[in-house]
């Protein structure tokens, strides 16, 4: 499981080897840490550098605040320089040998640290950049009831709001990006017109063992685990697991991007470990039940954005490897909870899936040009490579299926959808229909680069007779805008939709608004938040499972004003993009992920 865990998650940065690089003098002598580590009955396991792990992630001290001066008084968490890994707190459960080899590791960690901070950063990797402003992350916070209230919550809106994100518990001491973050759910719970607030953090066995240890020790998929650097820390974090210092047998997710609730369970999830179980307290707090693998049922990781089928309740979910075949999953879960037998999907190479789609009949899976190479980590890159001579294809395999023996392969050339909004069967033209927004450069996300990112909403098209593919925007160029982060009325998941709601991702990777697009005719209505005004995901919220009309119902979603550095959240009519309400917040919200909404009778029937 330590293996799976460290593997199913994304990494990052490149690193270029120049005359200045830190890897030109690999044949030194200035960094050759040896460490003989004494096990039981004599046996000993040498950890030595050998002159080949050195170091590509260079680190600049960490800025003493995440936000502006003058916002001081707020909760915002403040972040003092990192400082080297010499003088720590050792658990008393430790032995004298634990904490020897612990001390002994430590100082291979400071000499590391050291090594890297010779380079700036890149910015994809940067904590200055990556968490700076209304990303940098806040306490938890107790449940606030009655907040103050601008307009009138609508009535139907009764239940509990929740939105996932990145969340660092503690500063970092070296490269992070903002995927990174410890998960904390935000909570606005609503009941009869009023509203409360809270947040915490998941409790995730990786959080757990950082809060007794007093700082991050676990490896960062994407800050961290790229280059010489990256393999000097994952041997430190085994050697660590080796001793007993670390626990990683029991994941090392972050449980920071999705959220589902299925089957009485609300789940938050990361795409690198098993789900997590929280509870919503009656009175709208939220505990951590604990990691959760639908009552051992569950053996691999589970990917962050698994579909509910509004029409049968079952859920679909991939999973995939980076290390190891099956590169890649697919099962899914009666309403019930049962579990199917697995369905392996060949792939030639581990590739990086963050999201998939559902018709009334199929999966949808998307194999495109961002793959994961471990290899490039030895030559000094990232093992996160955009693969120019792969060519982006989709696979189509029925719901119900055993095996992928009947999985049929479309190419979409150039095609690479980091999120799916919704798809479609057009039995009349033998066709599949994809609605997902197209990225270039497909790895902006994760490597520094030249190129301004750009994501289109798209058409995709997939002929089943044919084989053939055709893509379009569904805006025209002149409108263009990025829209990223966002859904479809979830009650129509999987069949033909008229509406995406979707965020403006303008400036990227800030949102100033959201869109209402008609998927037929590619007409934008806007949303703005305003001066200085940024939020985060709509949440499209139906009215009435029996409405008639497909956008009958209210978007919710998260805004922080920047000036007034304060958090609220909106209520708008979907409708007619009328302000219906504002909620005051009583501490921050940083921008973060995903969300869903759980009714008032579903909260009752909780596990």
């Amino acid at each position: 499981m330590a293996t799976s865990g460290i593997s199913n998650t994304w990494i990052n940065t490149k690193t270029k080897l120049n005359s200045n690089s830190p890897f030109k003098d690999l044949g030194s002598s200035s960094f050759t840490p040896k460490i003989s580590i004494t096990f039981k009955k004599g046996s000993t396991s040498t950890i030595s550098s050998n002159k080949t792990v050195s170091c590509s992630l260079q680190t600049l001290h960490f800025p003493k605040k995440y936000q502006p001066a003058k916002t001081a008084t707020t909760t915002t968490k403040t972040a003092t320089p990192a400082k080297e890994n010499t003088a720590k707190t050792l658990p008393q459960k430790w032995n004298l040998l634990q904490k020897a080899a612990a001390t002994a590791l430590d100082h291979v960690e400071s000499a590391l640290v050291r090594r890297e901070r010779q380079t700036p950063l890149p910015k994809t990797a940067d904590p200055r950049v990556q968490i700076a402003g209304n990303f940098a992350p806040v306490p938890e916070h107790p449940v606030t009831h009655s907040l103050p209230v601008t307009g009138k919550i609508p009535k139907c809106i009764d239940g509990v709001y929740l939105r996932n994100g990145a969340n660092p518990l503690h500063d970092p001491v070296a490269g992070h990006h903002f995927f990174d973050g410890d998960g904390m759910v935000h909570a606005m719970k609503f009941n009869n017109g009023s509203a409360s607030y809270a947040c915490r953090f998941t409790q995730t066995e990786r959080l757990v063992q950082e809060k007794s240890l007093g700082r991050p020790i676990f490896p960062k998929a994407i800050g961290e685990l790229h280059g010489h650097s990256g393999i000097a820390r994952l041997a430190l974090f085994y050697a660590r697991a080796a001793l007993g210092i670390v626990d990683s047998s029991h994941g090392m997710g972050v449980a920071n991007a999705g959220l589902v609730y299925f089957n009485n369970h609300l789940l938050a999830m990361s795409e690198d470990d098993l789900p997590y179980h929280v509870r919503v307290s009656p009175n709208g707090d939220l505990t951590t039940v604990g990691r959760y693998n639908f009552n051992d049922q569950l053996k691999t990781t589970m990917i962050a954005h698994p579909k509910v089928d509004p029409v049968d309740g079952t859920l679909h979910a991939l999973s995939y490897d980076v290390v190891q075949k099956p590169y890649l999953r697919y099962f899914r879960f009666s309403e019930n909870g049962v579990k199917s037998p697995d369905v392996e999907i060949p792939l030639k190479d581990p590739t990086m899936i963050h999201d998939f789609a559902i018709t009334e009949n199929f999966v949808v899976v998307p194999d495109q040009q961002v793959v994961f190479k471990l290899g490039e980590m030895i030559r000094g890159g990232s093992p996160v490579v955009y693969d120019k001579e792969k060519v982006s294809r989709f696979g189509i395999l029925d719901k119900n299926a055993k095996d992928s023996k009947a999985m049929r392969w479309i190419e979409a050339p150039e095609c690479f959808c980091f999120h799916l909004w919704n798809a479609w069967e057009e039995p009349e033209n033998d066709e599949v229909v994809v609605i997902g927004s197209c990225m270039t450069p497909a790895d902006s996300i994760f490597n520094e680069c030249d190129e301004n990112l750009k994501s289109v909403l798209s058409e995709i098209r997939l002929n089943l007779k044919t084989g053939k593919s055709t893509r379009r925007p569904i805006i025209e160029e002149s409108e263009q805008v990025n829209l990223e982060a966002g859904m479809v009325n979830k009650n129509m998941l999987g069949r033909k939709t008229q509406f995406a709601y979707l965020a403006l991702a303008e400036p990227w990777p800030k949102v100033s608004g959201f869109a209402k697009v008609d998927l037929y005719t590619g007409e934008v209505k806007k949303y703005i938040y305003g001066d200085q005004r940024f939020g985060g995901e709509p949440l499209f919220l139906p009215r009435d499972i029996n409405s008639e009309r497909e956008d009958d119902g209210y978007i919710l979603t998260f805004v922080h004003d920047e000036k007034e550095w304060k958090s609220e959240l909106q209520i708008v009519n979907a409708m007619n993009l009328k302000l219906e309400a504002t909620i005051q917040l009583p501490s921050r919200v940083p921008y973060g992920f995903h969300g869903t909404f759980i009714e008032s009778e579903d909260l009752k029937k909780q596990a």
